[in-house]
């Protein structure tokens, strides 16, 4: 997929209502798969819907159904395999039996543990369901581990039919991400207001939707094969903003005398405005996969930067310097570095 390509109004209605889609995928899949195996009378045909429906239903996106489908596919094939041999052990010696399957489990609960878990789960899984034959039936074993697989294909396919994609599911909550966070920012240091507002709450939203996204990077970075460390990147550079905003905001309203000060700090509130609109191009350009604005906009933090530092440089050699003045330009400089490295990450995600 294009990671620069241009959000649809569509995709953004789908992507609002990734849960009702998901729900609706997951309840047309289950009925065609019931009528393809009430139809074909296939044995043993409860396994495809439970394969269908364990694939399907926990995630939706298909940076996660595919590996998911791999894993359980591989994992299946070799706990049927085991199975198999377990049966065939069977009709020769029954403790000989067991002592196979103890070796097959023993794997499988040590290589749970490892990088591919999923995978050792369902070899686990699949012995349990081959061995649940009758002794020596090979027939209703392989059709049990032929409906799993079957199962996990049909997952595959019903996925890729109008898939749903992380890294668009990405672009979009971070956009509002950024967007939120120029509201909270516009709403902090407003010079209309005469008195500190209420954002605890606001805040704490605002970083628990930061928090929740990290389950969006893994696939994400998957579907677009942008190295994870990029995601990363943006991810731990928005938790940390969201903390500087925090700050920043109790450092502006931390003493009447300081507040008005700065109020009337021609630098600072050059720096206020261009914060809020570097945050709104961020917003606007992960959608619109450009990043010219914000280019644009990196050489404007840059300079302000430089002026702020001469400010910190002026305020040290004063005597009986405001501490929340010193403080707030001090996060002010922080939060407009961090927003030059977001712009730069975001280019990284962006590019073709």
């Amino acid at each position: 997929m294009r990671p620069d390509k241009p959000l649809s109004a569509f995709e953004f209605t789908l992507y609002r209502n990734y849960r009702t889609v998901h729900g609706i995928r997951v309840a047309l899949a289950f009925v065609l798969t019931f009528l393809l195996v009430r139809l074909t009378h296939i044995p043993e045909g409860s396994w495809p819907l439970i394969t269908l429906v364990v694939v399907m239903g926990p995630i939706s996106s298909w940076g996660n159904v595919f590996p998911r489908a791999v894993q359980r596919i591989g994992g299946t094939i070799f706990g049927s395999v085991s199975g198999l041999i377990a049966l065939k052990l069977e009709l020769i010696s029954l403790p000989v039996m067991l002592g196979w399957c103890t070796v097959v489990m023993f794997l499988c609960g040590f290589l749970t543990l490892g990088k591919h878990p999923y995978m050792a789960l369902l070899i686990g899984i699949t012995l349990a369901v081959i061995c649940g034959a009758p002794p020596g039936d090979m027939t209703t074993a392989l059709w049990r581990g032929g409906d799993v697989i079957l199962g996990s294909i049909l997952a595959l396919l019903f996925t890729s039919i109008c898939p749903q994609k992380a890294y668009t599911h990405w672009r979009i909550r971070m956009s509002d991400v950024w967007l939120e966070t120029a509201k909270i920012y516009h709403a902090g240091v407003s010079p209309n207001l005469v008195e500190k507002p209420r954002l605890t709450r606001p805040l704490q939203r605002l970083l628990t939707g930061v928090v929740k996204m990290r389950a969006l990077i893994e696939p994400a970075s998957k579907e677009t094969r942008t190295p994870r460390s990029v995601f990363e990147g943006i991810q731990t550079l928005n938790r940390n903003m969201v903390c500087t905003l925090e700050l920043q905001l109790n450092a502006w309203w931390a003493s009447r005398e300081s507040h008005l000060i700065m109020l009337n700090a021609p630098t600072l509130r050059r720096t206020q405005q261009m914060t809020e609109n570097t945050l709104r191009a961020l917003s606007t350009a992960i959608v619109a996969g450009s990043t010219e604005k914000i280019a644009a906009n990196n050489a404007e933090l840059a300079e302000i930067g430089r002026e702020l530092r001469q400010l910190i440089k002026a305020s040290n050699s004063s005597e009986g310097v405001e501490t929340p003045i010193h403080g707030y330009v001090w996060l002010s400089l922080e939060l407009a570095g961090q927003l030059e490295r977001l712009s730069d990450l975001l280019r990284l995600a962006l590019r073709k």
